[in-house]
């Protein structure tokens, strides 16, 4: 499949290659000047649209009777809870004691040190140093 789709891709840049010659793009100037003129057609007249017909006018429905008013409903009154004022608190369990734990002190590390002062940067010889080989041979 990779082969034909690479087939593919170089036929199509041979054929716009081949067609963006400069020889194609003067053939193709020349037969536009040398077109003959395009001859102009008649004109044709539409024929006329049809009358719109008359559609008969919609008549609309009576009116709805009106709503008939209705009482309110009275809902009865929500019974009432009793909530005592003061809960009893329980009592949470005693934690016990854990033993304090001491860790062996650490060994004592030194810090590597680092230099002050950067270093400066080398520079750019601004000579070309001359080859042997390239040098014109010496003349006699």
């Amino acid at each position: 499949m990779a082969d034909f789709t690479n087939s593919l891709i170089i036929l199509s840049i041979v054929v716009v290659l081949s067609f963006s010659s400069t020889q194609t793009s003067l053939a193709a100037r020349h037969l536009l000047q040398t077109m003959p003129p395009i001859p102009t057609l008649p004109k044709t007249t539409l024929p006329p649209l049809p009358a719109m017909p008359t559609l008969p006018t919609a008549t609309l429905p009576p009116p709805l009777p009106t709503m008939p008013t209705l009482p309110k409903p009275t809902l009865p009154p929500l019974p009432s809870t009793q909530i005592p004022s003061s809960l009893p608190v329980p009592t949470l369990p005693t934690m016990p004691a854990v033993p304090k734990v001491t860790l062996p002190p650490l060994p004592a590390t030194s810090l590597p040190t680092f230099p002050i002062t950067i270093p400066s940067i080398p520079t750019i010889p601004t000579t070309m140093p001359t080859i042997p080989f390239f040098s014109p041979p010496p003349s006699n």
